[in-house]
């Protein structure tokens, strides 16, 4: 903070710390106006120009230094000059005190908030910069947050000045009137109906005025549309994923009436290329690791013969056998109309669906929830394409062993492929552009999980960008940039498994003009609302997160919302959000890491249990990895926890329902668990926790009285 603004932010403070000393605040008080009502109305009928333009300086004073009292002198405004000139004193006054304010803030304020919270301000400057005049006259129309509090915070923003001035000018315009207005009447300081009458607009006035600017938003948004006077659906989901199932069971369990449209296959990613298929192979690749580790377990010597084919032959027999989960018939018989068609929205209330057979069908709905998924992301890497990479989607064809394998990406999906391979038979070279794998977890993860790799004879290449791709003499050849040197690898397959892209093409948006974020997701509200109050999105289309629980979690949000919006409706929460990759070891996290907190400037303390002491972990051969723990310096509040190890997944659970609850690390070390067991480490970790928190000076004491007792 330049010497300047420093000067100016004591300055404020010292002119604030004088008001409230010297008591001038007890002058802002309706009792106060009371009892100097003769006097005042005395000077205002000698000197009327000379008292509403000293008004009007003291009303810019006390918005401009956000000192309370601005609602008593609007009240005070009416009282003494009426409603029309009060409101015109009151109205200008108000604005120019509130750009003061205003630009006070982004002089002292706006460059260190920005420099200090800039990541977490992204969000917000992007939507200031596209609507902010719209969020601005909202917030001034329907006082959800106090004035001065608006003023401060929009100076840290990117807002223009004569925008912030003019729309405020405009915005407080209606509420000053009736707030004056109540003046007029406070005035007589005597029950009338038009005292009641006013004081009853202060409490209606916000709802209506929030109630007219939704209506106007949303006939700007439907101009040009006509809505069906009837509709034939309550609700149209779009993609029968993890997403758009649960929300076709969810409408057609409180008996809406539901249409599901999936071009491809019931079940989605999840069921065909993801989730199931992954889990099947990571199981037959784990009972492989542990045959080829028999010595561990006491036995001599232990083989086993298979064929790569027969593996990826039960992959897709565990596919077939979860799929009557997800099936046509399971949802048709709990209510659901199921289409195996292509979608496209063609109105905000009109699905168009293209049957395979040529047949075109047009449907009317209340609510469209979209959830059309994502798409493994293919990098444009020069001579990629003329190789056929693979991909999540179609790793699975594959009924020939890779003798040399490359897996492009060091994330979850790419990890655990590339750790199923290597245990199948490949060699494999996993290839990361970033410093290090599971970027999203901390360093000290990354490193077991990179030392697990390495002892199974992964070749683990960070900090490589991959360049080109050649076929040279007849073999493949990828070519990586390390440190501004080329690094070349030969290989027989390379599966691509850099990200997903969101699916937010083909089905209407683009006509629509729904916005897509910089992600590539569909944007969304709070409610998972899109431009379109009445269209919805869920799952990796919508982001933030693409795991299948969390699919499933804004699936209820989206589709509650729809169904019974505006009379109720639910904001999605993030709060507590764990997931895990599902390596040897597994890793699993809920809320903050150490990266993270320090990234956002959060203090935290961490508490560390190593899983080599555990014994459950000792008598399976698994005694590695470790629980991490942050809270809140000096308590026991949870603000996130890793687990790296053994069943992490199922392990991190205990940690989410905490978390959800607001139970700390004291409740977890009181509660009983199983022995032996994996769980445990939870409960040793708290009790680290409890031990670094000893009462030092009360052990002292203790042991002075245990001392006295043996004597």
């Amino acid at each position: 903070m330049t010497r300047w603004k420093l000067l100016l932010l004591i300055a404020l403070i010292l002119a604030i710390a004088a008001f409230f000393a010297l008591g001038l605040n007890r002058y802002f008080s309706l009792e106060s106006f009371r009892s100097q009502r003769a006097i005042i109305d005395a000077y205002v009928s000698a000197s009327p120009a000379k008292a509403g333009f000293l008004f009007f300086l003291i009303y810019i004073a006390v918005t401009g230094l956000s000192l309370p009292g601005a609602a008593v002198m609007t009240l005070i405004a009416g009282a003494l000059f009426g409603i029309v000139r009060g409101t015109a004193i009151v109205s200008f006054a108000a604005a120019l005190g509130a750009t003061l304010a205003f630009l006070v803030s982004r002089f002292v304020l706006r460059d260190w908030v920005q420099k200090r919270f800039g990541n977490r301000l992204n969000a917000i400057n992007s939507g200031i910069a596209r609507d902010g005049a719209f969020y601005l006259f909202a917030l001034r129309l329907v006082p959800v947050f106090p004035f001065f509090v608006i003023n401060l915070l929009m100076g840290i923003t990117s807002i223009r000045t004569w925008t912030f001035y003019w729309v405020s000018q405009l915005g407080m315009v209606a509420g000053t009137i009736v707030f004056v207005y109540a003046g007029t009447q406070l005035g007589q300081f005597q029950i009338s109906w038009q005292l009641l009458f006013a004081l009853s607009l202060l409490g209606i006035f916000p709802l209506a005025a929030k109630k007219v600017l939704d209506a106007l938003k949303r006939r700007k948004i439907y101009s040009g549309f006509v809505k069906p006077r009837r509709f034939d659906r309550n609700v149209i989901v779009i993609g029968a994923g993890s997403a758009g199932l649960v929300s076709a069971y969810i409408a057609a369990a409180v008996k809406a009436k539901v249409t599901l449209v999936e071009k491809d296959r019931m079940g989605g990613d999840c069921l065909n290329t993801g989730c199931v298929p992954s889990k099947a192979l990571i199981r037959t690749a784990r009972l492989l690791s542990n045959i080829r580790r028999s010595s561990e377990f006491g036995l001599a010597h232990a083989t086993v013969n298979y064929e790569f084919a027969d593996v990826m032959e039960r992959v897709q027999r565990v596919i077939r056998r979860i799929e009557p989960h997800d099936s046509v018939q399971r949802y048709a018989a709990l209510g659901v109309e199921c289409l195996e068609g292509e979608a496209k929205i063609k109105d905000p209330w009109t699905i168009q669906v293209s049957f395979p057979d040529g047949r075109i069908r047009a449907l009317t709905t209340r609510s469209i929830v979209i959830a059309a998924g994502a798409r493994p992301y293919v990098p444009p890497i020069p001579g990629l394409q003329e190789v056929r990479p693979l991909t999540s989607d179609t790793v699975w064809d594959l009924r020939t062993l890779p003798r040399r394998l490359v897996v492009l990406g060091g994330g979850p999906i790419g990890c655990e492929l590339a750790q199923c391979f290597v245990r199948l038979g490949s060699e494999v070279t996993l290839v990361e552009m970033l410093p290090r794998i599971l970027m999203r977890e901390d360093p000290d993860v990354s490193d077991i999980v990179v030392k697990r790799f390495q002892a199974e004879g992964i070749t683990v290449l960070t900090g490589h960008k991959a360049k080109q791709v050649l076929k040279e003499n007849g073999e493949n050849i990828l070519v990586a940039e390390k440190d501004a040197r080329d690094v070349r690898i030969a290989f027989d397959q390379i599966i691509c498994a850099v990200g997903r892209t969101a699916n937010t093409s083909g089905y209407g948006l683009e006509e629509l003009n729904i916005p897509v974020t910089a992600g590539t997701t569909i944007e969304t509200d709070a409610y998972l609302r899109t431009l379109y109050p009445n269209i919805y999105a869920c799952g990796d289309v919508a982001g933030p997160y693409q795991f299948t629980h969390t699919a499933s979690h804004q699936a209820w949000y989206a589709t509650v919302n729809a169904l019974f919006s505006p009379w109720r409706k639910f904001k999605a929460d993030y709060r507590v959000i764990p997931w895990a990759t599902f390596t040897e070891p597994e890793v699993a996290r809920v809320g903050l890491n150490e990266s993270e907190a320090k990234a956002n400037n959060i203090r935290y303390e961490v508490t560390r249990y190593p899983l080599e002491d555990l014994d459950r972990a000792i008598v399976d051969e698994e005694a590695y990895g470790m629980v991490k723990v942050l809270t809140v310096p000096g308590r026991d509040k949870i603000l996130g926890a890793t687990i790296v190890g053994d069943r992490a997944g199922d392990l991190i659970v205990e940690f989410v329902l905490a978390m959800r609850n607001s139970i700390g690390l004291n409740k977890i070390l009181g509660a009983i668990h199983v022995y032996p067991t994996l769980s445990e480490a939870n409960k040793y970790v708290a009790g680290a926790w409890k031990r670094n928190h000893a009462p030092q000076k009360t052990l002292k004491w203790l042991e002075r009285y245990h001392t006295r007792m043996r004597a």
